[in-house]
């Protein structure tokens, strides 16, 4: 009976398998999707970076006018010039800039004095791409699938995980049912059992017989002191690791809302993230580019009229916190490494409030360094290094092999 019960087990491992490659064939295949480029990718990263937090692409009004159509409304000139200095076109009597300004509450549009010709022809042909019509879907092509909400990747996934589950835990009531037998047929055949016991007394006195015997004593010692000494050295292991640490803040900011719903950019608010060792904590000033305007009748909102007006600084509680004797430069990781924010503090724009992730341990960053590979597609920083590493060595260079693993790297 176990021969048959462990050959059953074989068969479902196969069948499990075969199952699971094919619904993550599918999964992929369902992901797949095809990368765009051209000046309409840079706007995008442009408009995403800089504009999104006032203006939609579309006809949408946030905090200025949505940007659909804005070249039917005004030539490249006058859009070029309102970009680089629109208070300067204000300034200069320009009668639809006014109206503009004044249909507004006057609220002042952010300058971009550094944005070429280049750079606004890339937005403007990302607007005109967001802001077009979807095309409607053709007649299906013979043979092709069509995917429905009831049928994807993920779907079958999860039906072949509960079907799996299902089939394991009958196996496994086969496999107890069998040990009961045993054990029931071994209990009957013990010496000095009482003519016509239940099988609940033969079952209570085999039990009796093992924990009497010093051996299985022994076993259960031993295996008490391993798991005692297991939980108390993950316990020392654990002193300094705040992972899913959430702290209440001052003003109850939504990323959620500001990062997830709205799209903005993360260095829109933290605007060290790119340039400097720390990413910066955003002032009110730059809250109030959006909240002169938006929901200023908030109790939340009114908290940053009121440190404004009492001249005090926000009060936010750091969350994610190295040590002082651990250095790390977010300019290196986000700027030169082009690592994405999701990578050390997991998905923002879905968090109500922030909360530490990543453990953010030695052990974890060096983990990192030895699985990441270095990027150096169109990086200069890596020109050289990346010449000398194939000098060398035929595999990818990954972080450990430019240094990512010396000590005084981050401890000096």
């Amino acid at each position: 009976m176990i021969r048959n019960f462990y050959k059953s087990l074989l068969a479902l491992a196969v069948v499990v398998t075969i199952s699971f490659s094919n619904a993550f064939a599918q999964d992929s295949t369902a992901t797949a999707a095809p990368a765009g480029g051209g000046d309409a990718a840079k706007g995008e990263q442009l408009f995403k970076g800089n504009c999104a937090q006032c203006h939609a692409a579309t006809n949408e009004q946030i905090v200025g006018p949505g940007l659909a159509g804005i070249e039917d409304r005004r030539d490249f000139a006058w859009l070029k010039k309102w970009i680089n200095n629109p208070m300067g076109v204000i300034a200069s009597g320009d009668k639809y800039a006014n109206e503009l300004f004044n249909k507004f509450n006057k609220t002042q549009m952010t300058a971009f004095p550094n944005f070429t010709d280049d750079d606004v022809k890339a937005i403007l042909a990302y607007v005109k791409t967001a802001s077009a019509p979807a095309p409607t879907a053709g007649p299906a092509v013979a043979g092709a699938t069509t995917a429905t909400a009831g049928d994807t990747g993920s779907g079958k996934f999860v039906n072949v995980i509960l079907i799996a589950l299902l089939v394991i835990m009958g196996l496994v009531l086969v496999a107890l049912l069998g040990v009961l037998q045993l054990l029931n047929k071994l209990t009957g055949k013990a010496e000095g059992e009482a003519p016509g016991a239940s099988f609940g007394e033969k079952f209570q006195s085999g039990i009796k017989d093992i924990v009497a015997n010093r051996t299985v004593r022994i076993a259960i010692t031993w295996v008490f002191i391993l798991l005692a000494t297991k939980a108390t050295f993950d316990g020392l292991y654990g002193i300094g690791v705040h992972q899913g640490y959430a702290p209440k803040q001052p003003i109850s900011f939504s990323h959620k809302l500001h990062a997830g719903e709205m799209k903005i950019n993360c260095a829109y608010c933290h605007t060290g993230v790119y340039k400097g060792k720390q990413s910066g904590i955003p002032s009110a000033n730059i809250c109030m580019n959006c909240h002169n305007t938006i929901k200023r009748e908030s109790p939340e909102i009114q908290k940053i009229y009121t440190a404004i007006n009492d001249n005090k600084p926000i009060e936010w509680v750091r969350v994610h916190n190295l040590p002082d004797l651990a250095y790390f430069n977010h300019a290196q990781h986000t700027n030169v490494g082009g690592l994405d924010c999701k990578n050390c503090h997991g998905d923002i724009d879905k968090m109500e409030v922030v909360e530490q992730r990543s453990t953010l341990t030695m052990g974890w960053c060096i983990d990192c360094h030895r699985k990441t590979e270095v990027n150096g597609k169109d990086n200069a920083y890596y020109d050289k290094l990346m010449e000398a590493h194939s000098a060398v060595s035929k595999g990818t260079m990954k972080v450990e092999d430019i240094g990512g693993l010396e000590c005084a790297r981050c401890h000096y």
